[in-house]
């Protein structure tokens, strides 16, 4: 009888840039890759993480990420599942958090319709530049893009419901900008006016 666990459970905290999704069955969300100074890891993404997680985040990503590796003696394999997963500055190492500082500022989180008939209506396009506008604002961090199921307004794709349960249909990529300064923007009074072709 060996005197080690079969399995043993630790935590950890990993930084590195961000590689791609692993997807399983074409559209389930499993894991992401990520390269760090000692290699490529494959992370598998706890429960909460997969409905939550941004798809449309850029290749190369700066990213902490925190959670559980499991050590499996008699396969010897290790499989690490992340918890906890942050923009991370490559210059500086970001301290994990404790439990009480983790819910200091409330996310904010745009829903997006991921069935079929949104994709093909243009919807993976529009979470691209969805995307793209909210970094290019500084907004990644606290406006998350969530893929949700249908909508129920198939035909009226792509369907996007902002924070304040504002529904938009048929956007197209050229109005992005305009619905992210509206709702997240400075100047939503004067730009309001620009937006009645886009609300339905």
């Amino acid at each position: 009888m060996s005197m080690y666990p079969s399995v043993e459970v630790s935590e950890f905290c990993l930084e590195g840039r961000f590689l791609d999704f692993v997807i399983k069955d074409g559209y389930k969300l499993k894991g992401l890759l990520l390269s760090t100074a000692d290699g490529e890891h494959y992370i598998k993404l706890a429960k909460h993480l997969r409905t939550a997680f941004d798809l449309r985040l850029p290749r190369g990503t700066w990213l902490q990420v925190i959670g559980t590796k499991k050590h499996h003696y008699k396969k010897d394999q290790v499989t690490l599942k992340a918890e906890r997963i942050m923009a991370a500055s490559s210059q500086v190492t970001v301290a994990a958090p404790s439990p009480n500082q983790s819910k200091v500022q409330k996310k904010q989180t745009i829903l997006m319709c991921q069935k079929s008939d949104c994709m093909k209506r243009g919807g993976k396009t529009l979470c691209q530049v969805l995307a793209s506008e909210l970094s290019d604002r500084g907004l990644q961090d606290t406006v998350d893009i969530k893929g949700t199921g249908c909508m129920k307004k198939c035909k009226a794709g792509p369907n996007i419901v902002m924070p304040d349960k504002t529904r938009y249909t048929q956007v197209k990529p050229s109005q992005v900008a305009i619905l992210v300064d509206k709702h997240f923007g400075e100047e939503a009074v004067i730009i309001s006016n620009q937006l009645s072709s886009v609300s339905q």
